[in-house]
């Protein structure tokens, strides 16, 4: 029976969660990730208080090409950073196919549309009263300024989780730019959690499969729920 199967496998998976091979590749999983939204919010966050908090010509048109980016596949990204860092690509020198590295800044460029937009509108929605206010009350424009962004840290901090989860469930670009490798003890290992469960599922290899499964939505709820608490306590 199908039922029974999937008993089966979750059961296994239970007593493979706190293996050695499958809490490697979690904590790569992490870091991974995790150094993925570091870089994208070095670069987004500056620029979305630009684009938030200024009006330019044209300004409508960046917004739309930023949401625009979202929709971009993984699989996409992947491919073009592939041809970037191939080592006859104009990236090539730098070696960073089949690194971590290299999947960190794949993931970095496809968060950074989410972060910006999250921002941007957390940014606008208050934008106008805020500094109104702040202005009446004496302050000048860089003052303002800042006002509005720690009021709408909130929203940086939602950007920043919602990037964060998007940049470890993501399986294109840490397929295709890391290539899944493995090698017991070796320096160069890229396997994360995503690909690892499509290898293992591809293999019909389910309860390993599950067990990286849970593991994977563990940290995405643990991680949104730590993020409600940081968000109440800076409200």
């Amino acid at each position: 029976m199908a039922w029974d199967y999937i008993i089966q496998g979750f059961s296994e998976a239970i007593k493979l969660i706190d293996d050695p091979y499958v809490i490697e590749i979690a904590l790569r999983s992490i870091k991974v990730s995790g150094m993925a939204t570091l870089i994208a919010v070095v670069w987004s966050l500056p620029l979305s208080v630009l684009l938030g908090l200024r009006d330019f010509p044209g300004k409508w048109l960046v917004k739309t090409l930023i949401n625009g980016l979202m929709g971009v596949p993984t699989v996409i990204w992947g491919l073009v950073l592939y041809l970037m860092f191939v080592p006859l690509g104009p990236l090539g020198s730098l070696g960073l196919l089949y690194t971590e590295m290299g999947i960190s800044i794949g993931q970095a460029l496809l968060i950074t549309p989410i972060i910006m937009s999250i921002v941007v509108s957390s940014l606008e929605s208050i934008e106008g009263e805020i500094r109104e206010l702040a202005l009446t009350l004496g302050a000048d424009e860089i003052r303002a300024s800042l006002q509005v962004v720690r009021e709408s840290i909130g929203g940086i901090v939602l950007a920043i989780i919602a990037a964060f989860n998007r940049a470890i469930s993501e399986l294109g670009i840490a397929l295709m730019i890391g290539g899944n490798i493995y090698v017991k003890g070796g320096v160069y290992n890229t396997r994360v959690l995503t690909t690892a469960i499509q290898m293992y599922t591809v293999r019909a290899e389910v309860s390993i499969a599950i067990a990286l499964g849970i593991i994977l939505m563990g940290i995405v709820l643990t991680v949104n729920l730590l993020s409600n608490f940081v968000r109440k306590w800076l409200a």
